[in-house]
């Protein structure tokens, strides 16, 4: 008896042992998050943020002193040039659009919109995979609607 016993702990220390091993591959195969990286200036603060899936990710931030927002596209990990695109207006269509767009390496924008106290709609695209945000952050930190766009495979 004893030594099924002795024989169980060992399997079931295996097992966890796998699934530690699992576990910490799948980690480090996931592309890291792309951080924020300050390209809008001293005093912008991050109020939100929405990932390009797989991509990298979008981040819309705030001046009180200036009273903008600004928008940036960032990839998870730098390289060769690919398109990418970011964009921001004020949700009731009394601003004007801004945006940027062209081939980067690591990152679209940075992009300013004076919106104090309005709704706003951003968003980016990096390669073929886009992101829009609509009626967001009206003043206050509010989540908003988030659309993802992936283009249609083509059919064989």
């Amino acid at each position: 008896m004893k030594r099924s016993r002795a024989i169980a702990g060992t399997a079931a220390l295996a097992v966890a042992s796998l699934a530690t091993m699992a576990t910490a591959t799948t980690a480090s195969a996931a592309p890291a998050a792309a951080a924020y990286n300050g390209a809008c200036g001293s005093g912008y603060q991050v109020v939100n943020s929405v990932p390009v899936t797989g991509k990298g990710t979008v981040y819309l931030t705030y001046s009180a002193k200036t009273g903008k927002n600004c928008v940036v596209t960032i990839r998870n990990s730098p390289g060769a040039p690919v398109y990418m695109y970011t964009y921001l207006t004020a949700t009731n269509g009394s601003s004007d659009y801004v945006y940027d767009s062209g081939q980067y390496r690591s990152y679209a924008g940075p992009i300013y919109l004076a919106a104090k106290r309005l709704c706003v709609d951003w968003g980016g695209t990096i390669g073929s995979v886009s992101v829009n945000v609509s009626g967001s952050n009206c003043g206050r930190m509010a989540a908003g609607v988030v659309t993802h766009h992936r283009p249609a495979k083509a059919r064989r």
